[in-house]
């Protein structure tokens, strides 16, 4: 299995110019999640230049089918149009495992997605993440025990997260006891 390098992924994605949203467990990690991925999972722009871009990225990560009879994976050719017939492609790459899913369960995919996405800036790169709620959403409709395992963490760091804004909404308050400045 090759060790997981995100930041090089994303700088593939960015040089082909790909539209997509980061979600799940790496998601979480960027806001502060002590939570280990061994994969990054996006969901791709269905338009079919930004799929011919992803499948442009493919290639130059090199990416394979992931199977587990098959730790190196398993060679498949692909252009956006192929791309677009299979909604989850779980794949290895010369880089780790990436995960392409174009409608994340309790999501309706892409543009439900980056209506709220927050840009982390990893290594240089903008990296257009899911907000943390969509990714609470995401897993909770997923419903996967590595999920549930996870979740009331993700829930206190959104509801931080949420007190947060509300302070600093505010506006602040003028003592107004102490009478105007001057007087005495």
């Amino acid at each position: 299995m090759v060790d997981l390098r995100p930041a090089e992924i994303f700088e593939v994605l960015d040089r082909h110019d790909v539209r997509y949203v980061l979600i799940g467990g790496l998601a979480a990690t960027l806001y502060g999640a002590p939570h280990v991925t061994t994969d990054v999972d996006i969901v791709p722009q269905e338009d079919q230049g930004n799929l011919e871009r992803l499948s442009e990225a493919l290639t130059e990560l090199n990416a394979r089918i992931r199977v587990a009879s098959e730790p190196d994976g398993m060679p498949f050719g692909h252009d956006g149009s192929s791309l677009a017939r299979v909604r989850i492609w779980n794949l290895v790459t010369d880089l780790g495992n990436l995960d392409i899913t174009f409608v994340p369960s309790g999501t309706r995919g892409y543009e439900d997605l980056r209506r709220d996405l927050r840009a982390v800036t990893v290594r240089g790169i903008d990296v257009p993440v899911a907000s943390l709620a969509d990714v609470i959403r995401s897993k909770e409709a997923a419903d996967r025990e590595r999920d549930r395992a996870i979740l009331p963490l993700l829930r206190e760091m959104l509801e931080r997260q949420r007190d947060e804004r509300n302070r600093s909404a505010r506006p602040a308050v003028k003592d107004e006891r102490a009478g105007p400045r001057g007087r005495g």
